[in-house]
């Protein structure tokens, strides 16, 4: 039979409460745990950082949802992302069984990016994606745990959207499912309803009036990304529900399903 390959994106506070980091931990892993399931995770950490950063006197500044980031934010993203944050959940996982491998893009060319804008300062977009050490641990029962960090061959470092990497990593791993696990309950349309089913034409449409700013937009830019490239839906579901990861793996409608 073939198994399940199933990416995983978690942020927001989710990531910031030790309550519900090991509870999402234990609920991963359950799933990790079952033969038929090839789960790869990856992370963000924003209020992380934007709260690091603000105790060293540098104030956080964003662009359609995304972190401008100068040297001195790209230094904070390795120390963060790539190193408290990921260590934190790659600990919480191990604590619930699994074999978690902490990495981000820079390890063995995982993802390489360019410069997404100037504006932006070293903020990534995602270019190329070498799935290969996926497979390899995914094969061998290990559970990645990837930061949003990239880099390319000339030694760049930049600071990418956790969704884009989700999407970047999801995509040449051939993932059938990306899940979003966030702090809000779905998309939300203009009378502030959860959309239960959403399809790519529909969500540019969200982004167009208006409807999906920051955040919320750069998700669904994600997830219509991550459709085109083949991915077959993508499920942005609270986090906050105890049993989430379970509801959703069995076809429970929590959240927003995208399809194209």
């Amino acid at each position: 039979m073939k198994p399940r390959k199933l990416l995983i994106k978690l942020g927001g506070t989710l990531l910031d409460v030790p309550d519900s980091r090991q509870r999402l931990a234990r609920e991963i892993s359950e799933a990790a745990a079952e033969p038929d399931n090839r789960i790869v995770v990856v992370h963000g950490g924003g209020k992380q950082m934007t709260r690091f950063l603000a105790e060293r006197g540098v104030e956080s500044r964003f662009i359609n949802g995304l972190r401008v980031t100068t040297p001195e934010v790209i230094d904070a993203v390795l120390k963060v992302f790539a190193g408290s944050v990921n260590a934190e959940l790659v600990t919480a996982f191990r604590a619930a069984g699994a074999r978690p491998v902490g990495l981000s893009g820079l390890d063995a060319g995982l993802v390489d990016a360019e410069l997404l804008s100037p504006d932006l300062g070293q903020v990534g977009r995602p270019v190329r994606s070498d799935p290969r050490l996926l497979d390899l641990l995914t094969e061998a029962s290990y559970l990645p745990v990837i930061a949003c960090v990239a880099g390319d061959d000339r030694g760049n470092v930049y600071n990418v959207n956790a969704d884009q990497m989700a999407v970047a990593c999801a995509a040449p791993f051939a993932a059938e499912s990306l899940l979003f696990l966030t702090d809000v309950e779905g998309v939300r349309d203009k009378d502030g309803s959860v959309c239960p089913l959403l399809n790519g034409d529909y969500a540019s449409v969200l982004i167009e009036e208006g409807v999906a700013t920051g955040g919320m937009r750069a998700k669904l830019e994600a997830a219509i990304d991550a459709l085109h490239k083949g991915v077959r839906q993508v499920m942005i579901a609270p986090g906050a529900l105890a049993g989430v990861v379970r509801k959703l793996l069995s076809g429970e409608p929590i959240g927003t399903r995208m399809t194209l």
